[in-house]
């Protein structure tokens, strides 16, 4: 018989989409793997208006609602640091992803969706607004800690495909190292991603000697 996996909290989530349906889809499997839905929303508006009463752990909630959309309503909840959003979505548009990023999302969840899925999404995504809190802790601005986001982002994926490590291990590595260095973790994201440059330009240049010494055998 098959252990259904639990969240390590009991978070409390507000759930918002226009279809009443995929609320009731969500609310169903949410529960069922151990977290508490709190609230739910037909619109951005009334998403943010629930969050602001209710302080919950998380939202989820549609990228496309009425009155106000899921990343419209994702930048005021980041802005006014009340709580993480995931966004469900069934688009792929980078100009939204990228619009999504600026507005301080942290997870995506893609339509249709499983139950499997939702809880690997919403942990990561609390961890991640945790990394950004603490970045913006450092920088003083939250414009500021969203421009420096996008260089850790690049260069914890750079640790984790070059050291084999967790997403959580690479931040807490470029963290330690601002702190060892005492530089900004910004600057030793940078100097991370200057380093993985330069090893792909020698490799690059490598090959390309080799090639051109087999040419001339």
């Amino acid at each position: 018989m098959n252990r259904v996996s639990r969240p390590t909290a009991k978070w409390r989530i507000i759930i918002a989409d226009d279809e009443s349906l995929i609320r009731l889809d969500l609310r169903e499997m949410l529960t069922h793997i151990g977290y508490d839905v709190v609230a739910e929303a037909g619109d951005g508006r009334t998403a943010i208006d629930l969050a602001k009463n209710l302080r919950p752990d998380l939202l989820i909630m549609d990228i496309k609602m009425p009155d106000l959309d899921g990343i419209a309503a994702a930048e005021e909840l980041t802005r006014e640091r009340i709580a993480p959003v995931v966004l469900l979505t069934a688009y792929s548009d980078q100009a939204l992803v990228e619009r999504a990023r600026q507005a301080g999302v942290v997870g995506y969840v893609v339509k249709p969706f499983r139950e499997a899925e939702l809880m690997p999404v919403i942990e990561l995504s609390r961890a991640r607004f945790d990394e950004f809190r603490t970045l913006e802790r450092e920088v003083g601005s939250l414009k500021d800690a969203l421009e420096t986001r996008k260089v850790v982002e690049r260069a914890k994926g750079v640790l984790m495909e070059s050291r084999g490590m967790r997403e959580s291990e690479a931040f807490h590595r470029i963290r330690k190292a601002s702190m060892d260095a005492r530089k900004s973790m910004k600057e030793v994201a940078e100097a991370i991603l200057l380093a993985h440059d330069m090893e792909l330009s020698l490799s690059t240049s490598g090959d390309e000697v080799g090639e051109d010494q087999e040419s001339l055998s």
